[in-house]
Formats: C-alpha cells, structure tokens, sequence
C-alpha cells in the first residue's frame, strides 16, 4: 500500500492506530487466567484498588462506630482492621508478583529480538567487509588497464 503525506503526517496518523497487545502478554493472561486461584486474586485486588473498596470501608467502618457495634476501644474493629490490612498487603505483594512476571516475559522477548539483532548485524557486517574487499578488487583491475575509453593520443607533435 502506498503511502502519501509527509513524514510529519504519517507520524501524526500512526498516533490514532490501535495498539495491538503483545502476543507473549496475551498468552501469559491466558495462562493466568487458567488459575481459579490467580483469577480470584486478580479480582480481588481490582476491587481493592479500587475507590468503591474505599468508600465501602469507610461507610463500614462509619457505620461500626456510628450505631454502637461495640464500645470504644473498638478492640473487636481493631482485629478487623487489622486482618483486612494483613490480606491487602497479601494481594499487593501478589499483584507485584504478576507485574514481575508481565516484566520478565517482555524482557526474555526484548533479550531473544537483541540475540537475533546481534546476530543480523553480524552477517551484515561480514557481507559489508566482502564488498570492500571486492571493490577494492575491482578498483586495482581498473587502475591495472589501460583506459581503453579514451581516444588515442597522437604521438606526433604538430608541426
């Protein structure tokens, strides 16, 4: 397909294109996703990220305090609180944990692109050292014949 435009316009037009997602990403989503254990901790710790976790531990908490559940110092609250906040920190050490997995299969894909790179960059190298060398042959051929081009001279002086 042919392009038309300036590079400006092309660059500008390629903002407005669709991401495709990363195949080695879709296939590690789909191999989490075939955990029911992943799965539940994935919604999870969306949830709990969430504002609406926010707004609901507050009118939770709110309400506790408010209609008297038990009398201050709220020990029984306390443990609550307490619980909540040990498994929240549970699932963010494990959301960090899909991250550095996430990271580590982009990495090992961006390390396999670099071998190949490398190994391309080889062979071009190789094939740009034999070109120098044949052009050097092809240059001493021609400095080593005679320019057959050129008209031949008169050896006789004018008289």
């Amino acid at each position: 397909m042919a392009t038309t435009g300036s590079q400006p316009q092309q660059v500008e037009h390629a903002k407005w294109l669709p991401l495709e997602p990363n195949p080695l990403l879709v296939e590690h989503a789909r191999q989490r996703a075939e955990s029911v254990q992943n799965r539940v901790a994935d919604r999870i710790t969306a949830f709990a990220g969430s504002m609406a976790f926010v707004y609901l531990s507050a009118l939770w908490f709110g309400c506790w305090i408010a209609f008297g559940v038990e009398k201050y110092p709220y020990a029984l609250l306390t443990m609550i609180v307490s619980l909540e906040a040990i498994f929240l920190s549970t699932f963010v050490l494990i959301s960090q944990n899909r991250t550095d997995a996430k990271r580590q299969v982009i990495a090992d894909q961006q390390w396999k692109t670099v071998q190949v790179e490398d190994s391309q960059n080889e062979e071009l190298l190789e094939l740009s050292h034999e070109i120098l060398e044949l052009t050097k042959q092809v240059h001493a051929i021609a400095v080593a014949l005679p320019d057959v081009t050129a008209p031949p001279r008169d050896t006789d002086p004018p008289s």
